[in-house]
């Protein structure tokens, strides 16, 4: 039951409620609808009829599925969720299976309904997709149940744990320690089925496909002054496989920029077999091409239909095996977690993921954590930072890159049910003071560490607010740990003519969720920030160094240094 259900009264419509039929009769579902009655006094339904209001989109395509439509010849293919969200096959499916369908994973676009039924499925409750087995985020497993802390129950809302502590993580054993770290890896879950007329995450023809799909940006020379290949050109490419008309400035290189997630995750599997990592450090960009893809103001425990099947299909399907299953990933949200170009997808849904997984640790927007290596006599305490402000511009600027863009955000958009921005016009300045108290919290905790090492984690690169990070560094930082842009760059603290903060930092956004910044060709490299476009780092901690490794899309090791204490 929701941790929400005592916000919230549920109600019947006054007058009588045509009894339904079951699912071995005529699938009809209830005449009226359900509705809740939220803590502000707003009514909205929670189900409904087929011939509601809410579902006029759908109404039809449903009846002709569930009378002829469903023994097409395609039906196998369109109707391929059915098991999953109503728990039948297509061909045994009532009228209001179908709706519940189309309210959960529409086949067709613009054909969704805006209400599941109330009765009438094969498997109830009828409002689930889950096929009556809804998941919920409301214990973290492996918690005791009378344990409410951050480490074992979700807040009431998205923002309720900011800056809190994460339970310290002990590891034991005296062998060599490794950290993995990871950036803009999720690629398009081409086979989700998008409720809510959002488009399918599918870039080109051959997209719709299970596990991951690279999203194909634009690239341009390394002085960004000229763009070699728009997304339309590099659409193209990946349409032809490299044939004409694809064209060679836009570096495309079968079967790697085709397929970068998988090749990252099977370096990132193969190795960890061999080191063992003890957790993972996430940058963020989880899942392109805008995070999680449904509304936010989700409760925050109970875990959505597209969010379980994008973590299964571009996460969980993904990085499994020896020394890799079952460890934590401390993860922060990138720009596209929030939802690239607007700011309303459910970014809250990837936090609640937290409690419902056991590896997966997002609690807030920004936290911090420690990990003490017992039998090794030292310890690191992690900043876990959200610098998407850096993204967040007025409404009518450069819409393709602003979560708070008039364009792309509905005039109506808000996450204000999830503490978030309220509308597009206070979009900039929630996110600049989200940033500014981050700043503060940091600032304030970061000379009271007495931990071996002090090491912050955020999405924006390596170059952003210097200034601040310098400040950090004379505080006691050792390492930054960043994304966002897609390549390997491990930067020096003496490489003084872009390095002005004294610290090493690495950026780590070559995952391969998203195509890398310039082609992976390795004999054409005078477009490379760094030294590799594809990959991740391995980082060997130990009492008195960071050994940093960074680690190509095919095993191979490009660039390593150093790092000691501070301090």
């Amino acid at each position: 039951m929701s941790l929400f259900t005592s916000l919230l009264a549920v109600v019947l419509l006054a007058g009588t409620v045509a009894e339904a039929g079951s699912a071995k009769q005529n699938g009809t579902a209830l005449r009226k609808s359900v509705v809740q009655v939220a803590a502000n006094g707003a009514a909205t339904a929670t189900c409904g009829p087929l011939d509601a209001p809410e579902n006029a989109q759908c109404k039809e395509v449903v009846e002709w599925a569930a009378g002829g439509g469903k023994w097409d010849t395609k039906a196998g293919s369109w109707y391929r969720n059915m098991p999953n969200i109503a728990g039948v096959k297509h061909d045994q499916a009532t009228l209001a299976d179908f709706q519940r369908l189309y309210y959960c994973a529409p086949p067709g676009k613009d054909k969704f309904c805006g209400l599941p039924p109330c009765t009438g499925c094969s498997e109830p409750p009828c409002t689930d997709c889950f096929a009556g087995h809804q998941l919920y985020a409301s214990m973290r497993p492996g918690c005791d149940g009378n344990d409410r802390s951050i480490g074992c129950v979700p807040p009431k809302t998205a923002m309720g744990y900011k800056g809190q502590h994460w339970p310290t993580t002990v590891v034991h054993g005296a062998q060599e320690m490794h950290i993995f770290a990871i950036g803009d890896w999720g690629g398009m879950d081409g086979s989700l089925d998008t409720a809510q007329g959002r488009l399918n995450i599918v870039a080109y023809d051959w997209g719709k496909r299970p596990g991951p799909s690279v999203f194909p940006r634009s690239r341009w020379n390394k002085a960004h002054t000229v763009q070699l290949c728009d997304h339309k050109q590099l659409v193209e490419c990946f349409n032809t496989r490299g044939q004409p008309p694809c064209i060679p400035e836009c570096g495309y290189v079968p079967g790697v920029d085709d397929n970068p997630q998988i090749l990252v995750a099977e370096a990132f599997k193969a190795r960890a077999a061999l080191k063992d990592p003890q957790y993972i450090l996430n940058v963020g960009d989880n899942f392109y091409w805008g995070g999680i893809e449904k509304t936010c103001g989700e409760p925050m425990n109970k875990i959505a239909y597209p969010t379980k099947h994008q973590f299964d299909q571009i996460f969980e399907g993904v990085y499994q095996g020896a020394g890799l299953s079952h460890k934590p990933w401390f993860s922060v949200l990138g720009n596209h977690d929030w939802g690239g170009f607007k700011f309303g997808n459910a970014w809250d849904q990837q936090m609640s993921y937290t409690w419902a997984s056991n590896r997966w640790v997002l609690p807030a927007p920004y936290y911090k954590t420690s990990v003490s290596y017992a039998d090794l006599g030292f310890d690191v305490d992690y900043y876990f930072l959200d610098s998407n402000f850096v993204d967040a511009k007025p409404p009518e600027e450069d819409p393709n890159h602003n979560m708070c863009s008039r364009k792309n955000n509905k005039p109506s958009a808000t996450c204000g049910a999830a503490d978030g921005p309220t509308s597009v016009d206070s979009c900039p300045a929630w996110f600049a003071a989200l940033w500014a108290e981050q700043k503060d919290w940091v600032t304030q905790l970061l000379p009271k560490s007495q931990a071996t090492w002090q090491i912050a984690v955020t999405h924006f690169p390596c170059g952003h607010e210097q200034g601040f990070y310098k400040g950090l560094a004379n505080m006691g930082l050792d390492l930054l740990v960043t994304g966002h842009r897609h390549d390997q760059e491990l930067w020096f603290p003496d490489d003084y003519a872009k390095n002005h903060m004294g610290i090493t930092c690495i950026v780590t956004g070559g995952g391969g969720g998203i195509t890398s910044e310039a082609t992976p060709d390795p004999d054409h490299t005078e477009d490379w920030y760094g030294e590799a476009q594809y990959g991740f780092y391995d980082l060997t901690i130990s009492k008195s160094e960071i050994f940093i490794e960074s680690i190509n899309y095919d095993g191979e090791v490009m660039l390593t240094h150093t790092v000691y204490p501070s301090r």
